[in-house]
């Protein structure tokens, strides 16, 4: 395979909201759009 040419595999992302984790494909328009505007935390020890 030259270096130009790749070969892709799709990512399935998974999100956890409250205690339960779901592929975020599964998702309708209204939930997708509210993950992109969600903020992540960082707790520090």
């Amino acid at each position: 395979m030259s270096p130009k040419q790749t070969q892709r595999q799709e990512c399935t992302v998974y999100s956890r909201v409250v205690g339960w984790i779901t592929p975020t494909t599964n998702w309708n328009k209204g939930k997708k759009a509210e993950y992109v505007d969600r903020k992540t935390y960082k707790m520090s020890k």
